[in-house]
């Protein structure tokens, strides 16, 4: 019988992964995903780990350009068996498009397939994100079907255009 204290190791997968965020570190991030992996959240709804790498990457460019300096992430409740896991993680960045200061709160699902990431799954309260990342328009109509939308467009559209630049 396995101790409580010891994790599954794709609970450590899922700590490998955070740790690797932590410290921005896309190339270790890209390690836990499966080629087909599919990533999806209130923003992205992406397939294939070069599109899913290609938003990490951004969104890790961003940070490391405007907002090291406030920059951290930590994990929690991290839980996982041999096909499923789970975490809450809590990032604390610079929005680049405002500038203004986000505490984002997160609750992650993953689906695994031989030891790799293949579904991952990020829901978090848009309304309240918004709020912190746009100020007032956020506050106004950050719970708006409309706006959503909007937000989904313009990061689309943001990786779109971020995606053929050479690294």
């Amino acid at each position: 019988m396995t101790s409580p204290d010891v994790l599954h190791e794709n609970a450590r997968r899922i700590e490998a992964f955070y740790a690797a965020f932590a410290a921005l570190d896309t190339k270790g991030m890209a390690t836990l995903y499966a080629p087909d992996v599919r990533f999806e959240d209130p923003v992205f709804a992406l397939a294939g780990r070069e599109a899913v790498m290609a938003m990490w990457s951004m969104l890790c460019e961003a940070v490391e350009a405007k907002g090291r300096d406030v920059w951290s992430l930590e994990a929690s409740a991290i839980r996982a068996d041999a096909h499923e896991g789970s975490a809450h993680w809590e990032a604390r960045y610079r929005f680049s498009a405002t500038g203004r200061l986000v505490h984002n709160r997160i609750d992650a699902t993953f689906v695994f397939r031989d030891g790799l990431v293949v579904r991952h799954i990020d829901q978090f309260d848009v309304w309240r994100w918004s709020r912190q990342a746009l100020g007032t328009p956020g506050l106004l109509l950050g719970w708006s079907g409309v706006v959503r939308r909007k937000i989904r467009e313009q990061a689309g559209a943001r990786l779109a255009a971020w995606r053929p630049r050479p690294r």
